[in-house]
């Protein structure tokens, strides 16, 4: 790793990469194969693959705790311990909330992950395909703006990065989950397979497939395979799931052309009103609280949702008063997130000879069927997806509480299986779910602090009525017992995909970035993360991320040959 931070030519670089995280990783991968001399800055600590995954291979009665999070940590971080990863293991992969604070007029969970892979370390890997009726929902509803791209401009995108992902999974033969590049598909279990083959009896519309997930079921890239530890939120050795520590910055590394400089807070982007061109990256050292100034001919914007945004916000000159690519008034507005708040269980009475080897570190999904084909639906727009699957617990309620034989005894013996749908709703991009920079507040250094207002509406609160309802009566048409809604009520935020906020669109005056992801006035900056996208379908987010950032630092690299940037 080399760090400096003296003369401008010293300092300067072909591109800079501000975030190291799912899209940064590839946006660094990406440039340095092409060949340019590429800084990453992160704003958080080095981690390093392998060597820096203290909890990787601990057992559980390693732990102080068990695994389990102190309750006066829980009461210090009260947002980021409704997370469903942090845990005794994890906790060193996770922004504390008093360490970097933030503003809230409505409730609103910001998970993050300071560190060189961000939270490519700790994300759930699922990775399906967007469709055309996800690129076209928006034209089609009037809502919001279209998006400038259709499938067919990301698809062999999605192709590229799959290739080198590593993407467990079926050839299905869905529409709304196009097929990809797959390796072999992890298996479902038995009773996976009778809700399948019943579903498919009774239903026309309902497919449950094993998930497209970024663990590799095979050698692949010289990683891998999975172990089926199910551990991967703690850093894998194997390199068994994708991560930008075990994959894309390597990769970058390999090149030679690679440079990465931790404990680098991104403050703002220098612009040149003469060139109509950013000229480079103003940052706060970490730990010293130096000021430094970064240059290059492109600019990738890979922050985060969140905090690529506030970047942009705060990256303000006589061009761009009110925001570096602000002229629509849009930056910071049509904030979105995932909705979650739908988990339904039941117990299947049958099976009791049956177990399975292994803890498979991925589910089934039972892919989207609302307000798809013949199916229309009044009371809300959109649709959603289930994240399912089934499992038997190797113990009954008596084990919480018993010791000794007793304990031993039953650990032994099978409880019931039990099949569960987690519903994954589309968030519709609402104007006014917005972030702002408070105009008194400050962080240590010298940012101002985000403030979030957000909240789900209308229509997620209908879709969520609605995807109880009818996991409960698939349930019960699959003659499943002791049927129960687990009640979810979780904030915006907390389901950790957020985007919007610095869409991408046709027109310069409703939109901040094109088609090819550059913002509209300052041509050689680019925003690849979750703040580009102008909708959220109900798939998970990161495939399309990894591949609208290879495919803009493909046009950005021609663009540079041409001498347009």
């Amino acid at each position: 790793m080399y760090i400096n931070g003296k003369a401008i030519a010293e300092n300067t670089y072909d591109a800079i990469v501000i975030g190291s995280g799912i899209s940064g990783g590839w946006a660094a991968k990406e440039l340095c194969e092409k060949g340019l001399k590429t800084l990453v800055l992160e704003r958080g600590r080095m981690v390093e693959h392998i060597k820096d995954y203290p909890t990787a291979s601990m057992h559980p009665w390693e732990f102080k705790h068990r695994g389990a999070i102190p309750q006066k940590v829980k009461e210090e971080n009260p947002v980021i311990s409704r997370c469903y990863a942090f845990s005794e293991a994890t906790e060193h992969f996770f922004v504390k909330d008093t360490e970097h604070p933030y503003e809230q007029n409505k409730p609103f969970d910001w998970i993050r992950g300071y560190q060189v892979g961000g939270k490519s370390l700790l994300w759930a890997r699922w990775t399906q395909r967007w469709s055309d009726l996800d690129f076209e929902a928006n034209a089609k509803e009037g809502i919001a703006i279209d998006w400038p791209i259709r499938y067919k401009d990301i698809a062999p995108w999605y192709s590229y990065v799959e290739k080198f992902v590593g993407i467990s999974g079926n050839k299905d033969g869905l529409s709304v989950i196009p097929d990809g590049e797959f390796l072999p598909p992890m298996e479902m279990n038995c009773l996976e397979k009778h809700v399948k083959e019943q579903l498919a009896k009774q239903y026309n519309d309902r497919h449950l497939v094993i998930s497209r997930t970024a663990n590799l079921t095979a050698r692949h890239e010289g990683r891998g395979p999975c172990q089926y530890r199910s551990l991967c939120n703690r850093g894998c050795p194997f390199g068994g799931y994708f991560s930008s520590n075990s994959a894309t910055l390597p990769a970058a590394e390999k090149t030679g052309n690679l440079t990465i400089r931790p404990f680098s807070v991104a403050q703002s982007i220098i612009y040149d009103e003469t060139t109509e061109k950013a000229t480079g990256v103003r940052i706060v050292d970490a730990n010293t609280k130096e000021s430094i100034e970064y240059f290059a001919k492109i600019i990738f914007v890979n922050g985060s949702t969140l905090n690529s945004t506030l970047l942009l916000m705060n990256s303000t000159s006589s061009r761009f008063p009110n925001g570096m690519g602000n002229d629509c008034g849009e930056l910071g507005h049509n904030l979105m997130d995932h909705n979650y708040n739908c988990k339904v269980q039941g117990e299947y009475d049958g099976f009791k000879d049956k177990y399975y080897s292994g803890r498979r570190p991925t589910g089934t999904y039972l892919a989207r069927f609302r307000n798809f084909g013949k199916d229309k639906q009044k009371n809300f727009k959109r649709g959603y997806a289930y994240a399912a699957g089934g499992s038997r617990a190797a113990q009954s309620e008596l084990s919480k509480t018993a010791v000794g034989e007793t304990l031993k005894t039953d650990l032994t013996r099978l409880g019931p299986w039990k099949f569960g749908f987690s519903g994954m709703g589309e968030c519709l991009p609402y104007h006014e779910n917005k972030i702002t920079l408070s105009k008194d507040k400050t962080d240590e250094w010298g940012m101002p602090l985000l403030n979030i207002d957000a909240e789900y509406k209308e229509n997620e609160a209908a879709m969520t009525k609605d995807m109880v309802t009818t996991a409960m009566e698939m349930l019960d048409a699959l003659n499943f017992k002791n049927i129960e809604d687990k009640k979810q009520v979780r904030n915006i935020g907390l389901n950790i995909h957020e985007m919007g906020t610095a869409r991408m669109g046709r027109d310069p005056k409703t939109s901040v970035l094109n088609g090819n992801n550059q913002v509209w006035d300052a041509k050689n900056v680019f925003v690849t993360d979750g703040a580009c996208m102008t909708s959220s379908a109900c798939q998970n987010p990161s495939l399309t991320y990894m591949a609208l950032t290879a495919r803009a630092a493909d046009f950005a690299v021609n663009e540079l040959k041409k001498m347009n940037l």
